[in-house]
C-alpha cells in the first residue's frame, strides 16, 4: 500500500503534469486562431489572383490552350506532416490518403517523388515502403512558411528542369472547425483546363472590362507563379492549423484523463490519512487506557 508521502508526491506531479497540459492546450486554440486568419487572407489574395487569370482570358480565351488535364506519368508528390510528436492521427491520415491515392496509380506503373514537409510524416512512409526523395523541416511559426514555399518552390523547378514537365499534387490536412480536420488533395501543376474555365465563365466584379497594360505573356507567367506560391502557402498554414487542432484534442483527452487520475489519488491520499489518523486516535486511546489500569504493586499493597 502507498505512503501518505508517496501518493503526495505523484499528486504533485500529476499537477505539474495538468499545468503543462493546459499551457499546451492553450498555445494549441492560440495558433489555430492565428493560422484561420492567415489560411483566410490567403484566400482573399487568391480570389484576386483569379481576377488575374479572368482578365487575361477575357482577352485571349485560347489562353486556355495552355492549361490541360494532368499528364498521366510519374508525379510529384509534395505532403504535409509535422515535425513534433502529441498531434494526434494527423500523420496517420496523411500518410493513409497519401499511399491510397499512389495505390490506385500503380496499375499505370508510375514511380512518383515523394517530397514531404515533417520529419513524422517521412518516417511513417518510410515504415510502409514508401522512398522518400526530400525532406523539409516544418516551420514553428508563420514567419517561416515564406521560406518553405521558396525553397519548394525551387525544388520543383529543379525537378521539372531535370526531368521534364509532370504533375504536382499536395496532399495535406485541411482545418475545418475547432479541433476537427480532413485530409485533402490539390493539383498544383499542371493549372487545370477546368478550373480556368470555370474562373474564365464567371461574372466580372465591376461596371467596366478587365484591362492591363503589360506583355500578356508575363502577366500569365507571373500569375501562374503567384498561384503555386498561394497554394504551397495555402497547404502549409492548413498544415499547421490542423497539426494544432489535433495536438488540441489530444490534449483535452490528455487533461481529462489527467483529472480523473487526480480524483483517484485524492481519493486514495484521504483514505489512507485517515487510516493514519484513526491509528493514531486508536494508539492515544490505548495509551489512555494502560494508564487508567491501577498498577498491581499498588493492587496488591
Amino acid at each position: 500500500m502507498p505512503t501518505l508521502e508517496s501518493l503526495k508526491r505523484r499528486l504533485e506531479s500529476v499537477d505539474d503534469l495538468h499545468s503543462v497540459v493546459k499551457t499546451m492546450k492553450a498555445m494549441a486554440a492560440v495558433n489555430i486562431r492565428q493560422f484561420e486568419k492567415t489560411a483566410a487572407a490567403l484566400e482573399h489574395y487568391r480570389g484576386t489572383v483569379e481576377l488575374g487569370f479572368q482578365a487575361v482570358m477575357h482577352r485571349q480565351p485560347q489562353t486556355l490552350v495552355g492549361a490541360q488535364a494532368a499528364p498521366q506519368k510519374d508525379i510529384v508528390a509534395i505532403v504535409f506532416g509535422s515535425d513534433q510528436g502529441m498531434c494526434g492521427q494527423l500523420n496517420e491520415k496523411i500518410v493513409d490518403h497519401v499511399l491510397t491515392y499512389l495505390e490506385e496509380r500503380r496499375r499505370e506503373r508510375s514511380n512518383p517523388d515523394v517530397i514531404v514537409v515533417g520529419q513524422r510524416a517521412a518516417g511513417r512512409l518510410e515504415d510502409r515502403g514508401r522512398i522518400v526523395n526530400d525532406l523539409f523541416g516544418v516551420p514553428l511559426a508563420q514567419s517561416g512558411v515564406t521560406p518553405l514555399v521558396r525553397r519548394l518552390l525551387f525544388n520543383i523547378e529543379a525537378r521539372l528542369a531535370d526531368k521534364g514537365p509532370q504533375p504536382v499534387h499536395l496532399f495535406y490536412c485541411r482545418h475545418l472547425t475547432g479541433a476537427s480536420f480532413e485530409p485533402h488533395r490539390v493539383q498544383l501543376l499542371p493549372l487545370d483546363r477546368r478550373w480556368l474555365e470555370n474562373v474564365r465563365k464567371k461574372a466580372w466584379p465591376g461596371p467596366s472590362l478587365p484591362l492591363f497594360t503589360m506583355n500578356q505573356d508575363e502577366l500569365f507567367s507571373a500569375l501562374v507563379r503567384q498561384y503555386l506560391t498561394i497554394s504551397l502557402a495555402s497547404a502549409a498554414v492548413e498544415s499547421l492549423a490542423s497539426e494544432n487542432a489535433s495536438r488540441l484534442a489530444a490534449m483535452q483527452g490528455a487533461e481529462k484523463s489527467i483529472e480523473d487520475q487526480r480524483q483517484e489519488l485524492e481519493g486514495a491520499f484521504h483514505r489512507q490519512r485517515q487510516m493514519a489518523i484513526t491509528e493514531e486516535l486508536l494508539d492515544i486511546v490505548a495509551g489512555f487506557e494502560a494508564l487508567k489500569k491501577p498498577d498491581a504493586t499498588d493492587a496488591r499493597a
